[in-house]
C-alpha cells in the first residue's frame, strides 16, 4: 500500500523545480529471524534523510514516511532494506501474492531442512550417546560415521542460520542467527577437534582400541546436530503460527469482492469492483457477497453479517434498507444501488483501521526493541566470558566450551520480540471479526485502567428514533381515532415526531386518511384538514395561538408524561382538545444488559445527555446506570469528561456524533459507534461496528484479554532469559537441552497469543 501525503519537499539546490510529495510506504520484508533484525532494518531506514520508519517483526512489515511518492521512494526504501541484508517488496493492499509466496517458500524450505536434520540427528544422537557410555562398543571408523551423519545437518540444514549470520557480519551486526550459527560451529568444531587431533597423541585410538582422549566421550556432534534440529523445528512452527495469526488479521480484507453484476438498461454485465460508481444498480444473487455499500431497491432477503459483526442471526432486508459490502446475501435476489465504493466502503475502512493498528508500537514494545538491539552482542560477550572462566578454574576445555555454547543457545530475543506484536495481531484480527476495531496498543493500555464508562444518550443508549409510547384521550373521540387523524396530518412530513406518529398508526393497523390544506409550522407543529375535520398538532403555544386553552386535566396529563421523560404533543380536533401524545426516544434493547455487564466487571456507568433532567433520568433508570449527567451542552461534554478525570477516574466514553468527538478525544478510552459520524470515529480509540451495545463490553473484555496475554508473554520471555542464562553459565544446562528450550520459548509465546482466536463475545 502506497499513499501520498500532502506534505511537499524540495531537493536541496533546486527550489525552482516542482515540489515532490512525500509518501507513506508499506513494505513486505523477508529474511528477519528475530526482533533484533527488525530493529536493524528500522535503524537503516531511519538513516535516510527525512525518513521515519517502523518495522514490525511479527507482521514482517515496514512502514516508511518521508520518501518521495511513487517508484523513486519505493526503490530507495527497498535498496536500504536489501543493503542491510534482507529483502523487501512494496506492499499492495489486497494483493498479497508476494508475501504469501515468500511465506510458502520459507515454510517449505524449513520443513525439508527439518526433515533431513531430524532423520540424521536421531541416529547420530543415539550412536554418540551409546558409544560415550559404553566405550567397548566402539568399532573401527565410528568417528567418521558420526562426522558423516553430522556434516549435512550442520551445513545444508543449518544454512539459513549461517547465511543470515554471514550477512549480519558483513554489515557489522549480530542477530539471533549469529548465536545459533556460532553455537553450531563451535560445537561441531570442538567435536572434530577431539576426533582428529586427540588420536595423534593417543596410540591405537584410530583403530578404536586405544585409551579415550579427554573430551572424546562427549564429542558434541549430537549437540551440534540437535541444536540445528530444534532451531529448525522452532522456526518452522513459529513461522506457521505467525502466518496463522496474520490470516486472522487479514480476514476482513479477504471478504472483499473482486467482481459484481451491474444492471444496465435491464441487462446484467459482469464488471470489476473498481468499475462500480456511486448510483450504479447491482444484482446480488443468493450466496453472493455485496461488492459495495448500498441501499436495496428491489427484492427481499436475509443477509449474513457475521463475518463483519460477529452477529449469528441473519438480518432481514427490504427496499430502502442498507447493506454493507463484504456481507453475504442468503436467500433472495436483490437489486442494490451503490452508495459508497472503493476505499470509502465500510469494509475497506475497517480493514484499513485493523492494518493501522499494527503500525503503532506500544511503549513496552519500544523498550523491548531497545533491549533486543543490545541483547545479542551482550550474550556473545557473556558466552566468551563463561568459557574463559570455566577454563580458568580448571574445568577442562570440553566443559568450558559446553557451558559457553549453552549460554549462546539458550539466550534468544525472539520470544521478547514476538510477545507484543503477535498478541496485538491476533487480538486485533479477532476483534475485527466481531465488529470491534481496536486502533492500537494505546487502547489496550487504557482498557486496563478505566473504572468509569460514560455513554452518550441519543444514538448510543437510544436509537435516536422516536416512538409513540402513549396516547391519552382528552375529548369525545377514542385515542385510536385521534391518532389516525394526527397520522393523516403528519403522514407527509419528514419530522422525526411526525414519522413516529405515522409508524405507530400503521403498527396499530389504523386507516390513515388523506390531508388537505396541510401547513407545517416550524418550531410549533402542523395543521390540516383530515376527513373533513380541522386538526392542529403541536406545542402548547400553538394551541394557545388557535385560542384553545388547556384544562386542569390536560395540564396534569402533560406534566405527568413529561416528568416520566416523554416528549408530548397536544392534539386539537375541531377547536377542542382531543389527546396528548407521548413519544420517547427508543432505548436500545441491548442497553440494559450491556450496562449490567459493565457493572459486573466493576465499572461505574454514567449517562451523559443534553436533554432535560426528566428525560435523561428516565432513560438512565431504564438501563440502570449509576449516575446521570443531564442538560450538558455539546461543547461542554469534553469538560464533563475532564471533570470526571480530575476527580480521579479513568474514563471511557461511548458516543456516535459530531458533538461527541471532543469528549471521545478527551477520554482515556474513546469508543465510537460505526453508525455515527466520521469525525467521531476518527477521534475514537475503538470503533464498534455492531449496533448491539454489548459490543462495548466485548471491547473492554477483549482488550483486557489482549493486555493480559501481552503481559504473560513478556513475563515468560523475560523470566525465561533471566532464569536460563545463569543456569547455563553455571554449567547445569546441556547445549542440546538449551537448544530445545530456546526453540520452545518462541513457539510458546506465539501459541499463547493464538489463544485469543477463541475469544467469544457476550451473548
Amino acid at each position: 500500500m502506497s499513499t501520498t501525503k500532502t506534505t511537499p519537499v524540495a531537493p536541496a539546490g533546486s527550489l525552482d523545480r516542482p515540489l515532490e510529495p512525500l509518501a507513506t510506504l508499506e513494505l513486505d520484508v523477508s529474511g528477519m529471524s528475530c526482533a533484533a533484525c527488525a530493529v536493524r532494518i528500522e535503524r537503516t531506514l531511519n538513516k535516510l534523510d527525512g525518513v521515519t520508519a517502523s518495522v514490525n517483526y511479527a507482521t514482517e512489515r515496514a512502514f516508511v514516511t518521508g520518501l518521495p511518492a511513487g517508484a523513486p521512494g519505493v526503490e530507495r526504501a527497498v535498496a536500504a532494506v536489501r543493503g542491510a541484508g534482507y529483502d523487501a517488496h512494496e506492499h499492495v493492499a489486497g494483493a498479497d501474492e508476494w508475501t504469501a509466496r515468500a511465506a510458502a517458500v520459507r515454510i517449505t524450505s524449513l520443513r525439508r531442512r527439518l526433515a533431513v536434520s531430524a532423520l540424521l540427528s536421531i541416529p547420530l544422537c543415539d550412536l554418540t550417546i551409546l558409544l560415550a557410555l559404553v566405550p567397548g562398543l566402539r568399532f573401527p571408523g565410528w568417528q567418521y560415521l558420526c562426522v558423516l551423519l553430522a556434516v549435512p545437518v550442520v551445513t545444508w540444514a543449518a544454512e539459513p542460520f549461517h547465511r543470515a549470520a554471514w550477512v549480519n557480519l558483513t554489515n557489522r551486526a549480530v542477530s539471533m542467527d549469529t548465536l545459533v550459527s556460532l553455537g553450531v560451529i563451535v560445537s561441531f568444531g570442538w567435536a572434530v577437534w577431539t576426533v582428529l587431533v586427540a588420536p595423534a597423541t593417543t596410540p591405537g585410538y584410530w583403530l578404536g582400541i586405544g585409551a579415550t582422549p579427554a573430551g572424546a566421550d562427549a564429542i558434541y556432534l549430537d549437540a551440534a546436530a540437535g541444536m540445528v534440529t530444534f532451531q529448525l523445528a522452532g522456526r518452522y512452527f513459529e513461522t506457521r503460527s505467525r502466518r496463522s495469526a496474520g490470516d486472522v488479521l487479514h480476514a476482513l480484507s479477504a471478504l472483499a469482492v473482486t467482481q459484481a453484476h451491474r444492471l444496465v438498461e435491464g441487462r446484467e454485465e459482469t464488471v470489476g469492483v473498481h468499475q462500480i460508481a456511486v448510483g450504479d444498480l447491482l444484482v446480488v444473487r443468493p450466496g453472493e457477497r455485496f461488492a459495495v455499500d448500498g441501499a436495496v431497491q428491489e427484492g427481499r432477503s436475509s443477509v449474513d453479517t457475521s463475518a463483519m459483526t460477529g452477529e449469528s442471526v441473519p438480518l432481514d432486508v427490504a427496499p430502502g434498507d442498507s447493506v454493507v459490502g463484504g456481507t453475504t446475501n442468503i436467500d433472495g435476489r436483490l437489486v442494490v444501488r451503490a452508495q459508497t465504493t472503493g476505499t470509502h466502503t465500510r469494509l475497506a475502512q475497517m480493514a484499513a483501521i485493523a492494518e493501522e493498528a499494527q503500525r503503532r508500537k506500544a511503549r513496552v514494545q519500544r523498550q523491548v526493541d531497545k533491549v533486543s538491539a543490545v541483547f545479542v552482542p551482550t550474550v556473545i560477550v557473556l558466552a566468551i566470558a563463561v568459557t574463559v572462566v570455566w577454563f580458568a578454574v580448571g574445568a577442562g576445555t570440553g566443559r568450558a566450551v559446553s557451558n559457553g555454547v549453552a549460554v549462546l543457545i539458550i539466550a534468544c530475543p525472539c520470544a521478547l520480540g514476538l510477545a507484543t506484536p503477535t498478541a496485538l495481531m491476533v487480538g486485533v484480527g479477532r476483534g475485527s471479526q466481531l465488529g470491534i476495531l481496536i486502533k492500537g496498543h494505546d487502547a489496550l493500555e487504557a482498557s486496563g485502567r478505566i473504572d468509569t464508562v460514560v455513554f452518550d444518550k441519543t444514538g448510543t443508549i437510544t436509537t435516536g428514533r422516536m416512538a409513540v409510547t402513549e396516547v391519552v384521550g382528552l375529548g369525545a373521540d377514542a385515542p385510536d381515532e385521534v391518532l389516525a387523524l394526527v397520522a393523516g396530518v403528519e403522514h407527509g412530513s419528514e419530522h422525526p415526531i411526525a414519522a413516529a406518529v405515522a409508524r405507530e398508526a400503521e403498527r396499530r393497523g389504523l386507516a390513515i386518511p388523506a390531508v388537505e390544506d396541510f401547513r407545517a409550522l416550524p418550531g410549533l407543529g402542523a395543521r390540516g384538514t383530515v376527513a373533513g375535520r380541522q386538526v392542529v398538532v403541536g406545542r402548547t403555544a400553538l394551541l394557545a395561538d388557535e385560542g384553545i386553552e388547556l384544562d386542569a386535566g390536560a395540564i396534569q396529563e402533560r406534566d405527568r408524561l413529561e416528568a416520566e421523560g416523554a416528549t408530548t404533543v397536544l392534539v386539537a380536533v375541531d377547536g377542542r382538545l382531543g389527546a396528548v401524545v407521548a413519544l420517547r426516544d427508543t432505548v436500545r434493547d441491548s442497553a440494559a444488559r450491556a450496562v449490567g455487564a459493565l457493572r459486573d466487571l466493576g465499572l461505574r456507568t454514567v449517562l451523559l445527555s443534553g436533554d432535560a433532567w426528566p428525560v435523561a433520568r428516565a432513560v438512565g433508570d431504564a438501563v440502570g446506570v449509576d449516575e446521570v449527567l443531564a442538560q450538558v451542552l455539546p461543547e461542554d461534554k469534553a469538560a464533563a469528561i475532564a471533570a470526571l478525570q480530575a476527580s480521579g477516574h479513568q474514563v471511557a466514553m461511548v458516543g456516535d456524533g459530531v458533538n461527541d468527538s471532543a469528549a471521545l478525544a478527551t477520554a482515556d478510552l474513546g469508543m465510537a459507534m460505526v453508525t455515527g459520524t466520521d469525525i467521531a470515529m476518527k477521534a475514537a480509540d475503538v470503533i464498534l461496528v455492531r449496533e448491539d451495545l454489548r459490543a462495548v463490553v466485548d471491547a473492554v473484555q477483549l482488550s483486557r484479554r489482549m493486555l493480559s496475554t501481552i503481559h504473560g508473554n513478556l513475563a515468560w520471555a523475560f523470566g525465561y532469559n533471566v532464569a536460563a542464562i545463569p543456569i547455563a553459565a553455571l554449567g547445569f544446562l546441556n547445549p542440546l537441552i538449551a537448544a530445545g528450550a530456546m526453540a520452545m520459548s518462541s513457539t510458546l509465546v506465539v501459541s499463547h497469543s493464538l489463544r485469543l482466536r477463541s475469544y467469544e463475545p457476550l451473548r
